[in-house]
């Protein structure tokens, strides 16, 4: 894939992971004709997140959103799923840094309960 505004969203999103916590690992899996190279999931513990590229959107799903405390209202998709939750980010569009690495921390305390 081309260095598009996609890449750019998800080498970012990688970025404030790393700093959130430094021990996440990130593997590549489901290959896909949305995602020919594959979908990065983000683990410590269990699954944090995982980030899709769509002609519109990057979509960051939470596996275990629907039980996380979200104050600063990020997730924007998938809001009435069981379990998870999402975070769709458009072309232009900026992920408010703090509040995502919350998120990405409480999801890691939640995925060591």
């Amino acid at each position: 894939m081309a260095k598009d505004w996609r890449v750019e969203t998800l080498d970012k999103v990688r970025e404030l992971i790393r700093q959130a916590d430094p021990e996440a690992t990130e593997t590549v899996k489901w290959r896909k004709p949305s995602n020919p190279d594959g979908v990065p999931v983000w683990e410590h513990n269990g699954i944090i997140c995982t980030g899709e590229t769509y002609r519109d959107k990057v979509k960051l799903t939470f596996a275990q959103g629907a039980s996380l405390d979200d104050p600063a209202g990020l997730f924007n998709a998938s809001l009435d799923a069981g379990t998870r939750r999402a975070i769709d980010i458009r072309e232009g569009e900026q992920v408010d840094e703090a509040a995502f690495k919350a998120l990405i921390k409480e999801a890691v305390l939640r995925n060591a309960r």
